[in-house]
């Protein structure tokens, strides 16, 4: 049995644990707010973006200049999996679900013949994929500096997955990252970035133009190889901001549960010093009383 230092010990440990879990807490709640005013005000501009983006390619996915952006390359033999995760842990299962959702991408294509490359965003993410798919991973980011990454990173990594689309590095780009659905709720999901035409028919229904024709000056190819660019951007900066919200939101409901759990521990370490330290005054007691009746 433990004895009433060690236990007192103990009791001063979970409390400063306690402490420490509270203040986080507090800190994510009050980063949740901006993270998710962030990604909702992305919000109307992606959608507006998707419905300008889908009815511009209804008429100019089977045209002949169609750009490889737009239609891709043809072929589906190399595929690019772009990870989004946090860089920091202590927020539940948030980075291992889009870790696990990565790893079931990975496996589906492979079985299917397909080559896979990865680029992770978040060091969780690299350290739990490189662990079985190290030879796939052919880049990696973090967003360490406490801030909520934005336009930069989102035209940085956009950039990027251009210039390796156009050397032929692969011929579709999905994204993995989490949707955030709620403040104690977030969803992994994997959504096609490249071909852009494949990633608005999911997002997008496409609209009816009930027999309508439109003209577009300059033409649509002039049009969409501006328009194009910028989309993949924005997709990646949505993702990037929902990630953010959503590893707020779960990082908070964590933290929320260790101040519990350690209040429900002190509860009953205080419990056990209580019914010790009585026990050892009644021992104490008997040994007095023997001790006194012996004389």
């Amino acid at each position: 049995m433990a004895s009433l230092k060690d236990l007192r010990n103990r009791i001063a440990s979970v409390k400063s644990t306690q402490k420490i879990t509270k203040a986080m807490q507090m800190v994510a709640a009050a980063k949740l707010r901006r993270a998710q005013d962030a990604a909702e005000a992305a919000g109307p501009y992606a959608e507006r973006m998707a419905s300008v983006m889908a009815n511009l390619s209804s008429s100019m996915k089977d045209s002949p200049g169609a750009s490889p952006l737009l239609v891709g390359t043809g072929k589906t033999d190399t595929y690019l999996l772009l990870v989004m995760t946090a860089d920091r842990g202590l927020c539940g299962g948030f980075n291992t679900n889009i870790a696990r959702k990565a790893r079931e991408r990975i496996n589906a294509l492979q079985s299917e013949g397909k080559s896979v490359k990865i680029i992770t965003v978040g060091k969780k993410g690299a350290d739990q994929l490189k662990r079985l798919h190290s030879s796939l991973i052919v880049k990696t980011y973090d967003l360490s500096g406490g801030k909520t990454p934005g336009k930069e990173a989102a035209l940085e990594f956009g950039a990027m997955v251009r210039d390796m689309f156009a050397s032929g590095e692969f011929d579709v780009c999905e994204l993995i990252s989490s949707e955030f659905v709620s403040v104690i709720s977030q969803k992994p999901r994997a959504q096609t970035l490249i071909p852009a035409v494949d990633a608005i028919d999911e997002k997008i229904a496409r609209p009816d133009l009930q027999g309508a024709i439109y003209e577009y000056e300059p033409d649509e190819e002039e049009i969409l190889n501006v328009l194009l660019p910028r989309y993949v951007d924005t997709v990646i900066l949505s993702s990037l901001l929902e990630n953010a919200a959503g590893e707020m939101g779960a990082r908070m409901a964590a933290m929320d549960n260790a101040t519990r759990n350690a209040g429900d521990l002190i509860d009953k370490l205080n419990l056990i010093y209580n019914r010790t330290r009585q026990a050892k005054i009644t021992t104490e007691l008997t040994e007095i009383i023997s001790g006194a009746e012996a004389l």
